[in-house]
């Protein structure tokens, strides 16, 4: 009796860019065909690798790596749709604008966004972020302010770090009364790093 043998991957080797292809044309069908809930992705930033995740909503998370990304997906998985998959291209527009903003050729964002992840006083203060312009900050205090709470210091402090979007709707030009950074969820070296670059430090 004859021992069949099975092909081995010398024998028909697939190079990372055909895997690549394969995978870019299964996302482009699962992306049509309706069956990715969250799409994501990952670029290169000056504060380090950001995963960026879309719903058809539009942009709904940026994470810093300190976060962990496997951790983020998990829960984007939990509160959103277990159906997430790596699909770069519908996150195209945001990399592109992301890209610019980071070589000083872009000072706000023009991306659909999909706030689902906040809610209540956190949702509140979050959509009042991307009223801080460029090259200028606020103090935490001063948000609670326009927010209509004044007392609400340490509040709007916690809608802040739990911010889904950072970068895109800018918690990084919120500061202490002080002038002190507070806190960021990307690390206060990223935050000073933003607002330097954006000359608002």
């Amino acid at each position: 009796m004859t021992e069949t043998t099975m092909p081995t991957t010398t024998e028909f080797p697939i190079s990372p860019g055909d895997l690549d292809r394969l995978h870019a044309r299964l996302a482009a069908d699962a992306m049509a065909q309706g069956m990715i809930d969250v799409a994501f992705r990952t670029i290169d930033s000056p504060v380090g690798r950001l995963l960026l995740a879309a719903t058809p909503r539009g942009l709904v998370r940026v994470a810093f790596e300190r976060e962990g990304f496997d951790d983020v997906l998990a829960a984007l998985a939990a509160r959103i749709s277990p159906r997430v998959l790596a699909a770069p291209a519908r996150l195209d527009a945001a990399a592109t604008e992301l890209d610019e903003y980071f070589a000083g050729r872009r000072r706000s964002f023009d991306l659909p966004l999909d706030h689902s992840l906040s809610t209540g006083f956190r949702a509140q203060v979050q959509l009042l972020l991307p009223d801080i312009t460029y090259g200028h900050t606020a103090t935490y205090k001063q948000l609670a302010e326009r927010a209509g709470k004044p007392a609400a210091v340490r509040a709007v402090g916690t809608a802040c770090a739990t911010n889904p979007l950072p970068v895109v709707v800018p918690c990084h030009r919120v500061l202490r009364s002080d002038g002190s950074l507070g806190g960021y969820l990307g690390g206060l070296e990223a935050k000073k790093a933003l607002l330097q670059l954006e000359h608002a430090a």
